[in-house]
């Protein structure tokens, strides 16, 4: 690998610094993890972690709590999108930590595979500093939103690697901004995560409450811009029936299928009611 130095100035590194203040790297390569790991420092990363593994890296995030990770897509004992599908799945206070794949193998599988598993950003080896800190500081200045669902964990796919595009074409869903067609892009995507998330509450209960919570908290936002009092007393039921334990699929059936209701009534109401 190949590295250029660059001068990055101190406000720019103050704000990185909350993401890159800990960081883990995974590779089994201990020379490249040792060129990585001088690049951060460089950056001003106080801990840094190297581990060959997955196992040990499991065991590394869950003590040390990092704000960065770097993985490896493969090598001796790593699966560099396992390993990342189980950090995303884990009860880890890092789980939404920001995650970069590294790998030479930059084939549109493998960058979609990095995407599918939940991975912030794809690094493609031989790589710059240059072009490290464009997607360190696109996961540290330009946020993502959370998706939390059954069959995917991770940052808001539809911006994956996409910070430095800007153009034109670029989804209006994608934008900041929540103008009134994104927010009903969200509302319907939560409501499609709850439908899931009930239907295979019983195999996966873990994740199906979680996921749950997550679109809760979505629709409640949701609720107060613009005030709908509706979909406000809806979700407040939700949350009310998940107050208890343990927690059902017969429970939670009730409170998500009104939910569900409402929204399947929605194109009625605006058209003028039912036919």
């Amino acid at each position: 690998m190949r590295y250029v130095l660059f001068a990055v100035d101190r406000r720019s590194l103050a704000k990185l610094e909350p993401v890159v203040q800990r960081v883990l790297v995974v590779d089994p390569n201990m020379h490249a993890a040792r060129l990585l790991t001088e690049i951060m420092k460089g950056l001003g990363s106080r801990d840094v972690v190297v581990q060959p593994d997955q196992a040990l890296a499991l065991m590394a995030a869950e003590e040390m709590e990092p704000g960065l990770i770097f993985i490896e897509r493969s090598g001796e004992g790593l699966d560099g999108e396992s390993l990342a599908r189980a950090l995303r799945r884990s009860h880890m206070q890092c789980r939404r930590a920001a995650i970069i794949m590294v790998t030479a193998d930059a084939t549109e599988r493998a960058i979609r595979g990095a995407r599918d598993s939940g991975v912030h950003e794809f690094l493609r080896k031989p790589f710059t500093s240059t072009d490290l800190y464009k997607r360190i500081s696109n996961v540290a200045l330009k946020p993502r939103g959370w998706v939390e669902a059954m069959g995917y964990v991770g940052p808001d796919r539809r911006r994956f690697n996409s910070g430095e595009f800007s153009g034109k074409k670029k989804r209006k869903a994608d934008r900041f901004e929540m103008d009134f067609g994104g927010q009903a892009g969200v509302k319907d995507q939560a409501m499609r995560i709850l439908a899931t998330a009930l239907e295979r509450f019983d195999s996966d209960p873990m994740q199906a409450a979680r996921a749950i919570r997550e679109q809760a908290a979505t629709l409640k936002a949701l609720a107060m811009r613009p005030a709908d009092p509706s979909l406000a007393v809806a979700v407040d039921d939700l949350e009310m029936s998940m107050a208890g334990a343990p927690l059902t699929r017969a429970s939670l059936a009730a409170p998500i299928e009104a939910l569900l209701a409402m929204h399947r009534a929605e194109p009625l109401a605006k058209a003028g009611g039912s036919r």
